[in-house]
């Protein structure tokens, strides 16, 4: 539930907060004007939020489509800590039902749940993130990480998604988790890619984000649109170069971060990351360190204040039982759905709540 904002002391941005009630929000609402993010008023805000992974794995076992809870109480831990957007990955084949995902957490029954937990997220204020995160070509089931989107299904899926909430402009679409082929032209129009799939190496045809964009828009949807670059996102160098056309101007460059990733430096960000936020929203749709630790985010998040670049920690699920995450492993926020962060949640709970301020434009 959004009312007041939060406002760094140095940022030039407005960012909307949740208010403490669990009684419904007004319906968020985001848009892209220029350089900034907006809500229906036009006030300028920005989202920091968490990722809610499960969704893009959780389905190919066959019996969940989330790696633990998605209902409204899960749901207000996140309001407690004062996000206002949640990035849902998402599994190209379990949405469209293909390549043997099982009937009850496929098709119909997939869409249904993502649609009855953005309707759950937005009912508190809180922006929901649509990411295509695992893709895969033909017949080819999609449990890993490709290099580019699949001209085969990707556009389907996207016109699919695209349809499914056309009317909900408190949605944003996330057209590839990460990219990492090696050539901009390839990232705009598509090009063959390879993929190393164990020891047989795979040849398919990429999906342009062109492609992609055209695939929304044919739709008739207008909600904002974010593409990250290459290297799984974090090379944003010709971005710009390399701009999709939107008949609606309403692109976001997706960036990730991590310590153990490139681009993790001040000085890449303020030779890439801080001139694009100079002309067009940036959303750092995932960021994080490895151990759990918060030591990297903590520069990350006071540079991105200072830049009006909005950031979304890298991921709202538990490291106890029944969850398989661990960090040891990868970065996760808390030890369990009732919010308890591990020490990088609490950096990032505690930044947030240090950015809270009486005032200011809300994103309904």
């Amino acid at each position: 539930m959004l009312g007041c904002a939060l406002i760094s002391a140095h940022a030039p941005h407005a960012l909307a907060r949740p208010a403490r009630s669990a009684s419904a929000a007004p319906a968020p609402y985001v848009a892209v004007r220029g350089d900034r993010l907006v809500n229906g008023e036009g006030d300028t805000v920005r989202l920091l939020g968490v990722n809610r992974s499960g969704a893009e794995y959780a389905c190919l076992q066959g019996s969940h489509i989330f790696d633990g809870p998605s209902d409204s109480a899960s749901v207000q831990a996140m309001v407690a800590w004062r996000i206002n957007a949640v990035r849902i990955p998402l599994n190209e084949d379990c949405w469209l039902g293909l390549n043997g995902v099982s009937a009850a957490v496929s098709g119909i029954a997939y869409q249904h749940a993502i649609e009855s937990y953005v309707r759950t997220l937005q009912s508190q204020g809180i922006v929901a993130i649509l990411d295509l995160h695992r893709a895969a070509p033909g017949k080819y089931l999609a449990t890993g990480l490709w290099p580019a989107p699949d001209l085969d299904h990707a556009p389907t899926f996207w016109a699919s998604v695209a349809r499914a909430f056309a009317a909900n402009h408190g949605v944003i679409f996330d057209l590839f988790n990460e990219p990492y082929i090696t050539s901009w032209s390839c990232w705009l129009n598509g090009c063959p890619v390879r993929y190393q799939l164990g020891r047989k190496t795979v040849g398919y045809e990429g999906a342009g984000m062109q492609r992609l964009v055209n695939a929304v828009r044919s739709t008739g949807a207008r909600q904002p649109i974010m593409l990250g670059g290459l290297k799984y996102a974090s090379d944003e160098s010709q971005w710009l170069d390399f701009e999709p056309v939107d008949p609606e101007h309403q692109l976001i460059v997706s960036f990730h971060t991590y310590n153990f990733g490139s681009c993790n430096t001040e000085a890449c960000w303020n030779s890439t990351i801080a001139p694009l936020a100079e002309k067009l929203p940036v959303i750092t749709g995932e960021m994080g360190e490895n151990g759990c630790k918060q030591t990297y985010i903590d520069g990350y998040m006071s540079w991105a204040d200072r830049h009006g670049v909005s950031y979304l920690g890298w991921a709202w699920d538990a490291t106890t039982p029944p969850s398989g995450w661990r960090c040891s492993s990868g970065p996760a926020l808390i030890r369990n759905y009732n919010g308890t962060p591990t020490a990088f949640g609490a950096g990032l709970k505690t930044h947030l709540a240090r950015l809270d301020l009486p005032h200011g434009a809300s994103l309904g």
